[in-house]
C-alpha cells in the first residue's frame, strides 16, 4: 500500500486535511454523527465506496484517533465503529460544510443521499424561532431505520435509534421525507394519502414542517428546489 500523503504544512488546518481529508473520510464521519453503525451499515449508507477503501479508511481514522472498532458483548461478537469525543468533533465542521454546500449552483438535485444525510439535513432546516418555548420528543421512522429527534426550547438534538414514549412518531420511507423537507407544505396531503403515518399525538407531528421549514437557510439567499411529492407508487 502506498504511503498516505502528506501537506508537511505546520497549519493546524493542513494537519487536519492529513488526517480527514482523503476521498470518503468525512463522509464516514458523517454516517457516524449520530451513532455507531458495522461495516455493513456504513457500506448500505455509502454504496459508491468500495469494501478495500472503506476498510482503509477505518484504518486510517482509527489510527489518528477519530474513531474506534469494538465489539458488542457476547453473544453477538458483531463489532462496530463509533467516533471518539474527540471526533464528535467533527460534527460542526460538516455542518458548515453541508450549509455551505447548499448554496452551490450545481448541487446535484437527484443524487442519493444517505438516510442518516436525509436527517443530518434537519440541522440545517431547523427554525430555532419556531421552536422557541417548545420540549417535545419525535420518534423518526424512515424505512426500517429509527431516530430520535429531541426538541428542548430551540435547541435540536438528533440520535439514531428508538424512543420510548415519544409525543409522536412519523413513520415514513426516505423518498417521502425527502420531497417533505423540500416542500412540507405537502404534509397534511402525504398523511391524507397514507404516505406517512403518525402514532401519537397528531398535533404535534403537524408541527414538523413548520419546525424544519429551512426558514433561516432560505433567507439567507438560498433558491430552494421544490419538487412535488411521489406518487403512491414510488412512495412506498
Amino acid at each position: 500500500m502506498a504511503p498516505k500523503r502528506s501537506y508537511a504544512d505546520g497549519c493546524a488546518t493542513a494537519h487536519a486535511l492529513d488526517l480527514v481529508g482523503e476521498r470518503w473520510a468525512l463522509l464516514v464521519v458523517r454516517e457516524l454523527l449520530l451513532g455507531p453503525k458495522r461495516f455493513t451499515d456504513l457500506r448500505a449508507g455509502l454504496p459508491g465506496i468500495g469494501p478495500n477503501v472503506l476498510a482503509q479508511r477505518l484504518r486510517e481514522l482509527n489510527q489518528a484517533g477519530v474513531l474506534h472498532r469494538r465489539e458488542l458483548s457476547w453473544p453477538s461478537g458483531v463489532h462496530i465503529y463509533e467516533l471518539t469525543d474527540w471526533g464528535h468533533g467533527l460534527d460542526g465542521v460538516i455542518f458548515a460544510l453541508g450549509r455551505w454546500g447548499l448554496r452551490s449552483p450545481t448541487l446535484p438535485p437527484e443524487a442519493p443521499v444517505s438516510t442518516d444525510g436525509h436527517v443530518l439535513s434537519l440541522r440545517l432546516l431547523f427554525d430555532r424561532s419556531a421552536a422557541a418555548g417548545l420540549v417535545l420528543t419525535l420518534g423518526l421512522h424512515l424505512d426500517q431505520d429509527p431516530f430520535r429527534v429531541e426538541i428542548a426550547d430551540g435547541t435540536l438534538a438528533l440520535a439514531r435509534g428508538d424512543t420510548d414514549n415519544p409525543d409522536a412518531a412519523i413513520h415514513t420511507t426516505v423518498t417521502t421525507f425527502d420531497a417533505l423537507l423540500r416542500d412540507g407544505g405537502h404534509f397534511a396531503e402525504a398523511l391524507r394519502r397514507g404516505w406517512l403515518t403518525v402514532r401519537g399525538d397528531l398535533r404535534t407531528a403537524a408541527l414538523f414542517p413548520i419546525l424544519f421549514s429551512g426558514k433561516d437557510v432560505r433567507h439567507d439567499g438560498l433558491p430552494p428546489p421544490l419538487p412535488r411529492l411521489p406518487s403512491p407508487r414510488h412512495a412506498g
